[in-house]
C-alpha cells in the first residue's frame, strides 16, 4: 500500500515539473488572450470589437508569429480591430486582429 501511494506521489509530481517546463520554455504565451505559437491555423474570422491595447509593432508580431509576412498598412479602426495586408503561403491576403490577440484573414 505505501508503494502504491509513494508511485501515485511521483506521478503528480512529475506532470507538474512538464507543465512548468513548458510555460518556462513559452513565456509570454498567455491562453487567456488565444495567442498562437508560429505554424498554428489563425483564427477563422473570430475577431471581436473592444478596447485594443496592442501598438501596431506588437499587433506586426503577433500577426507574423503565425506565419504571416510581409504585413503592411496596418490600421486600427474605431472598434479596436487592427486591419491590414499580408502574405501567407505565396498569396495576398487581409488580415486582422482583435484585442484578445485573435487574427482573422481572408
Amino acid at each position: 500500500m505505501r508503494l502504491l501511494f509513494a508511485a501515485a506521489a511521483v506521478a503528480l509530481l512529475s506532470q507538474a515539473a512538464v507543465a512548468q517546463t513548458q510555460t518556462e520554455q513559452n513565456p509570454g504565451l498567455n491562453p487567456a488572450i488565444n495567442f498562437k505559437p508560429k505554424g498554428s491555423p489563425e483564427s477563422t474570422g473570430a475577431v471581436a470589437p473592444g478596447a485594443n491595447s496592442f501598438t501596431e509593432g506588437q499587433a506586426r508580431s503577433r500577426i507574423e508569429a503565425l506565419g504571416f509576412s510581409d504585413v503592411s498598412d496596418l490600421r486600427k479602426d474605431d472598434q479596436g480591430i487592427w486591419h491590414g495586408k499580408a502574405q501567407r503561403d505565396g498569396r495576398s491576403v487581409e488580415v486582422m486582429l482583435d484585442y484578445r490577440g485573435n487574427v482573422a484573414s481572408k
